[in-house]
């Protein structure tokens, strides 16, 4: 095994798929694919490439901090009680514990990630 490790936003290999949860679904149906690249720690420290068709979802980080940034596609990122922000190919920003909000993907949107749990 290597301790380097190289995403191929072009060839990922085999997504797990998967559906909005319904009690977050708000608009659309949108589909996700996740490649996970790797996992560290039983699973606390994790990060890969993600895909969502358009819709809209509760984003609700809990105690998780995560990491994006967009490879390609259009959303849209609304903190609850703040003004919605605009996201596409290039943007960076980071989900801290404790943020609650709304993800609506425009335009199917393709991110690479690194999530830390506790």
């Amino acid at each position: 095994m290597s301790n380097l490790i190289i995403f191929d936003p072009e060839n990922p290999g085999t997504p797990r798929q998967s559906k909005a949860l319904p009690d977050r679904l708000i608009d659309g149906d949108p589909c996700y694919k996740t490649w996970e690249q790797d996992n560290v720690d039983n699973g606390r420290i994790r990060s890969g490439i993600w895909e969502a068709t358009p819709g809209a979802t509760r984003s609700i980080k809990g105690e998780t901090w995560e990491y994006c940034s967009i490879l390609s596609g259009l959303m849209e990122l609304t903190e609850d009680g703040k003004e919605p922000r605009r996201f596409a190919a290039g943007d960076t920003f980071i989900l801290r514990p404790g943020f609650v909000g709304t993800w609506r993907t425009i335009e199917t949107v393709r991110k690479l990630w690194v999530i830390v749990s506790p």
